[in-house]
């Protein structure tokens, strides 16, 4: 037990580039619903589900892939046929995607599709109905089905 008791989590931020571009494809190509810039507007509040996200302008950008870390990213969960949408949808745009695991063992089971947003951010879209033994088709053929 800690020593403190958090009750819940107002919102994680996420650093980006441009806001107006990261309003773009977290807004109208990820789905989330936008709550607004707040009174700086150097920061855009979005919410799914029980969270809110808060994206925060960077005062210098950042390249893609620049910080090194693979491990640090968002994830977000989907269903199978938002899973496949969004690897025709990213292959279409050129979204850049880091790699498409099949986890059948572990906490977060379940196929994952991992990309970066227009900021260099790593996300992750999880499809949890994904199981081991069920088929593990590469990117490519997902595109293609």
């Amino acid at each position: 037990m800690g020593i403190l008791k958090i009750e819940g989590v107002t919102h994680w931020s996420i650093g980006v580039n441009n806001l107006e571009e990261s309003e773009a494809f977290y807004g109208d190509l990820l789905g989330l619903t936008p709550m607004g810039r707040l009174g700086n507007s150097v920061m855009s509040c979005f919410n799914v589900g029980d969270h809110n996200i808060l994206l925060c302008e960077r005062e210098q950008p950042v390249e893609i892939g620049a910080d090194g870390d693979h491990r640090v990213h968002h994830s977000f969960t989907v269903s199978p046929e938002t899973f496949v949408q969004a690897c025709k949808v990213f292959d279409e745009r050129k979204i850049p995607i880091a790699d498409l695991i099949y986890r059948g063992q572990g906490f977060f089971t379940g196929r994952e599709l991992y990309f970066f947003d227009p900021s260099g951010n790593r996300l992750e879209l999880r499809d949890p109905t994904w199981s081991q033994g069920m088929p593990e088709p590469a990117f490519e053929e997902i595109v293609k089905s």
